[in-house]
């Protein structure tokens, strides 16, 4: 199968640190190249893969300071695929509805992977104009807000089973990682650790636009000496961090379509302390791989509950459920589907 995997240039494939699209690109493209198809990757010319790189421009776009307009360059990308639409069997976007209305005028099958929110008002007007278009959602919750939107697919993110292990340690603090925002609400996290009397380890990410949020509210929150930033870690980093956290918390106030860094810490057999927001509750598994809280007071009484929960088990389940070589797999009886499909549309040809 020739496949087109169409990604965000504002991160490398994969990022070096933070940049939770790209990187499931990239094992998407990992792993389908790995089942035998024939991948091309559009992407920053600062991605490594092993598929066939086609760079849009020479470096991820949060790294070039020169770039003032982003969207110039994913238009003009845009525009470039649709030019080699006819070498492709199926094409893959992940930058949100930007290709619904070129694509829509040319007849290569093609699907949108959604990977951010869709419960702002502006949303349903655009859903309701492209409203035959194929759709993917990374939770059955993402679609909430947009039920009429032609979803033919939920498929969960996946990880390279080898790419994040247990590492041996006594776990001894509560984590917190990815990124300070008021969405991700590292101040609750802060106060369920001073509640419980452990210490907290925060690794993540600061954008430029939560600069003011990270200063004016949680930097005070942060003097406290049980409180440790580590700041952003990739990969290589991540394994020790979560092997050494009793559990990682995502107090989120937002619903979040998928969440990685639950699926992250279950690679390491780190269970997961989540508030029911979002996804949530598809991919944590109540008692199993963590649990399900609703505000502070129960987060503090399930971290008392957490000897209960198998550390083996937890990784056990995500090698089940979350693995980039099930969602490699999923994806592609999605493709053959909308492929087979399009070859039963009829075709009008013209008399004379």
């Amino acid at each position: 199968m020739k496949i087109a995997q169409i990604a965000p240039l504002t991160e490398a494939v994969p990022p070096t640190l933070y940049g939770g699209t790209e990187r499931v690109v990239s094992w998407l493209t990992e792993e389908l190249v790995a089942l035998g198809h024939e991948v091309t990757l559009f992407a920053s010319g600062d991605s490594r893969t092993s598929a066939r790189l086609e760079a849009m421009w020479p470096r991820a776009l949060r790294l070039d300071g020169t770039v003032r307009d982003p969207n110039a360059l994913h238009m003009a990308m845009i525009e470039h695929v649709y030019r080699r639409a006819g070498e492709f069997d199926i094409m893959h976007f992940h930058l949100d509805y930007y290709p619904f209305s070129l694509m829509s005028r040319q007849p290569t099958p093609f699907v949108t992977t959604l990977h951010g929110r869709l419960d702002l008002p502006e949303h349903q007007p655009l859903f309701q104009t492209f409203s035959s278009l194929p759709v993917v959602s990374i939770s059955d919750a993402q679609r909430r807000p947009v039920p009429n939107a032609n979803w033919v697919e939920t498929v969960h993110h996946g990880l390279p089973v080898d790419l994040l292990r247990p590492k041996p340690a006594e776990p001894r603090y509560l984590a917190f990682l990815g990124r300070i925002s008021p969405e991700k609400r590292l101040d609750r996290a802060i106060r369920i650790a001073q509640r419980c009397g452990l210490p907290l380890k925060v690794a993540a990410k600061i954008d430029r636009a939560d600069e003011d949020y990270f200063n004016d509210q949680i930097r005070p929150l942060m003097a406290d000496p049980n409180i440790e930033f580590v700041g952003e870690i990739g990969d290589a980093e991540k394994p020790e961090f979560l092997s050494g956290a009793i559990a990682l918390l995502v107090p989120i106030d937002w619903p979040e379509p998928f969440g990685l860094v639950m699926i992250e810490a279950m690679a390491c057999g780190t269970p997961v302390i989540a508030y029911n927001r979002g996804s949530v509750p598809e991919l944590i598994e109540d008692g199993i791989t963590g649990f399900i809280v609703e505000d502070e007071i129960s987060a503090a009484g399930a971290i008392r509950d957490l000897p209960a929960i198998s550390r083996e088990g937890v990784r056990r389940r995500f090698e089940q459920r979350f693995t980039s070589r099930r969602m490699a797999e999923q994806y592609l009886g999605l493709y053959r589907r909308l492929m087979d499909r399009g070859r039963m549309r009829p075709h009008l040809v013209s008399a004379g």
